[in-house]
């Protein structure tokens, strides 16, 4: 955060390069502190890590299918199949 020049938003999540992780991306998201009792505000902010998440990996299997598709490949065509109506609606932003 020093080197961004600021703090994360909590329920938020951020996506970056895994470096030297054995994977190509790490979702980061900052949960609320609780101190004392567990509030509904608490509850529906650790909620929101969990959703920035999930939404930010349909933008990384998106980009990797679309990086896959540019090198020789006998696959033409690749269908995301998706359960919710909400999971929809991300893929189709992301497809555009």
């Amino acid at each position: 955060m020093r080197a961004q020049g600021h703090a994360e938003a909590t329920g938020k999540a951020k996506i970056t390069p895994a470096y030297n992780l054995p994977c190509k991306y790490v979702l980061h998201t900052v949960g609320p502190i609780v101190q004392g009792r567990l509030t509904q505000e608490h509850e529906r902010l650790l909620a929101s890590c969990y959703t920035s998440c999930l939404e930010l990996a349909p933008e990384i299997a998106v980009e990797t299918v679309r990086e896959f598709l540019k090198k020789e490949t006998s696959v033409k065509r690749v269908i995301f199949n998706v359960f919710k109506d909400s999971d929809w609606e991300i893929y189709e932003r992301l497809l555009g």
